[in-house]
């Protein structure tokens, strides 16, 4: 079992930062790869980005490329989402998932990510 929890959500002005951070607990929790992924009211949830369990692989999704940076620190068990220039758009609840994975890969079908974390809200002001 792995267990997610998820922080760093709130409310910010358009242009302006936020990061988000997912502490990751449970038997090998080092060794999933790790994704973000993103749901607006009324809309599906939306794949954000994701990073292998050794860190030197990630994968973003076109409409946060340039702006977001994903990162992780095994020893601390935690992955977090840089989002700069924030936009209107990308208001939603940001979820926090974690994939079995090969050292090096990276995973951004939603379908293959066995946990879950509770999601945190981001809000982003015009």
């Amino acid at each position: 079992q792995v267990q997610l929890v998820e922080s760093g959500g709130g409310l910010v002005q358009a242009g302006g930062s936020l990061r988000l951070s997912c502490a990751v607990s449970g038997r090998t929790a080092s060794t999933y790869a790790m994704g973000w992924f993103r749901q607006a009211p009324g809309k599906e949830r939306e794949f954000v980005s994701s990073i292998s369990w050794s860190g030197g692989s990630t994968v973003y999704g076109d409409s946060v490329k340039g702006r977001f940076t994903i990162s992780r620190d095994n020893a601390k068990n935690m992955v977090y989402l840089q989002m700069n220039s924030l936009k209107p758009e990308d208001t939603a609840v940001y979820y926090c998932a974690a994939a079995p994975a090969y050292y090096r890969q990276t995973v951004s079908r939603q379908d293959l990510y066995d946990y879950w974390g509770q999601g945190t809200q981001v809000t982003v002001s015009s």
